[in-house]
């Protein structure tokens, strides 16, 4: 088949994958667009048709939210639970991108499994590959990868999250410990982080003087924003808040420790890092820096040599 008939059938394919994905991602929209809706429809002077408002619903609503419902119908069908309290472990991690649950990623799973299987036996079909065992093959390692390819952008959601938390924290231990040392209570310190900066950390504050609003206990809270963070730093600082309301110990001079503690460490993190420079550049350098050097340098003497015949004589 033609070479461009290929490249027109990946192209056409990757699009599709594309505005699914770009459709799923702006799903997750919410209030907002909620709002701006019910506004609009407030100030119509004559009642608006079911058909009218069902047109009025964006593209992912309409199309790619009810394909996606179907898929992950089908497959959390057949999950185990275990798989799914994980997988809802895991997209607490990343921040529950796209305000996504376990039921719609799985879907997004099947999707992208479905997509890339069909992807790959399409272009072996045009090229006119034979069908058996190729064609099978190829379609089984494309839902493979379409199945991993979530997976991995997940986990670098969550690394990523974690680094942003891990970034953020110093300095709002800092400003926690300048109002609690002001004359504010803990809860009211952590208002004030919330509104000061909008992060990760930030969020996670703001969730937490959240549930403490609706009636949870604060450690219950704070327990719940280290299982969803994860990281190593907010489980010490939860355990000492915790500790310190326990025992009645003051909360301004352990908040004062943990800052302290944490700009130790972030400053380890920068030296540790430093020190893998030098063995990350090391593969860089030799494979692609000096080979460019070379040809630079022994170019134009290798030229010389050759039209002088030293080349031809050795």
């Amino acid at each position: 088949m033609s070479p461009l008939l290929i490249v027109l059938v990946v192209v056409m394919v990757t699009g599709v994958f594309g505005l699914i994905f770009a459709g799923l991602a702006s799903s997750g929209g919410g209030s907002d667009d909620v709002a701006i809706r019910l506004e609009e429809y407030a100030s119509r002077a004559t009642p608006i048709t079911l058909e009218e408002i069902e047109l009025s619903q964006p593209f992912s609503q309409r199309v790619i939210k009810p394909i996606l419902e179907g898929a992950s119908g089908f497959v959390t069908r057949f999950a185990p639970a275990n798989a799914l309290d994980n997988t809802q472990h895991r997209l607490e991690l990343a921040g529950r991108p796209n305000n996504w649950g376990p039921t719609e990623f799985f879907g997004f799973q099947a999707l992208a499994s479905v997509m890339l299987g069909a992807l790959a036996f399409l272009l072996l079909t045009v090229s006119g590959r034979p069908i058996f065992p190729m064609g099978i093959l190829a379609t089984l390692v494309g839902a493979a990868l379409g199945f991993v390819l979530p997976m991995m952008w997940l986990s670098s959601k969550i690394r990523r999250r974690q680094d942003e938390v891990i970034k953020a924290l110093p300095d709002a231990l800092d400003l926690l410990t300048i109002c609690v040392e002001a004359g504010l209570g803990f809860d009211a310190a952590m208002a004030k982080v919330a509104d000061k900066w909008d992060n990760e950390l930030s969020r996670a504050f703001n969730r937490v003087i959240q549930e403490i609003s609706l009636g949870k206990l604060r450690r219950e809270a704070l327990r719940e924003m280290d299982h969803n963070l994860d990281v190593t730093d907010v489980s010490s600082f939860v355990a000492a808040i915790i500790q310190a309301d326990q025992l009645g110990v003051s909360i301004s001079k352990v908040m004062r420790i943990q800052s302290e503690q944490m700009r130790i460490r972030r400053r380890q993190r920068a030296e540790e890092k430093a020190h893998q420079a030098p063995i990350k550049m090391l593969f860089p350098m030799v494979f692609l820096i000096f080979p460019a050097i070379y040809v630079v340098l022994l170019g134009p003497a290798i030229l010389v040599l050759k039209n002088s015949g030293v080349l031809n004589v050795i």
